[in-house]
């Protein structure tokens, strides 16, 4: 399971012209998930990413957690995260999980995300999604497991 999360001023995500999910302040967190990966995997990258201290504090210094600042989340199933290219120049997507597997996960950090952080929008599982964000610092963070 891999987590991309990108500290965003604000987000939103579009499926047909229409924004599904909208966030101020907080991460965007793009989520691939493998056919190996089981809710062990999840409940590890939900912790990390609730506890990640990448919010300055007054001393300008990477100290403060999404709780911390009051931030939100947008979560987006991103299968191409698990795209392998090492072969060729077309991706593979084989260790991508299958959909219903994906999409039983992908339901699940959704609600385990909820339990600790008070805004959680999300894009549309398996939709075709346009993704908007004005990325703060930029900080981006690569977390699997």
């Amino acid at each position: 399971m891999k987590f991309v999360i990108q500290r965003v001023k604000n987000a939103k995500v579009d499926v047909n012209k229409k924004t599904v999910g909208s966030i101020q302040k907080g991460f965007l967190v793009l989520i691939g998930i493998k056919e190996t990966d089981t809710k062990l995997e999840a409940d590890y990258l939900i912790k990390k990413l609730i506890n990640l201290r990448i919010f300055e504090d007054e001393n300008e210094k990477m100290n403060l957690s999404i709780k911390d600042v009051n931030g939100e989340l947008l979560l987006v199933s991103q299968f191409t995260l698990y795209g392998d290219c090492s072969n060729g120049n077309r991706p593979s997507f084989t260790q991508a999980a299958k959909p219903q597997k994906a999409n039983e996960l992908y339901e699940y950090i959704i609600k385990g995300c909820k339990k600790e952080i008070p805004n959680v929008q999300t894009g549309i599982f398996g939709a075709d999604m346009q993704i908007n964000l004005l990325n703060d610092g930029p900080v981006t963070i690569i977390i699997e497991k």
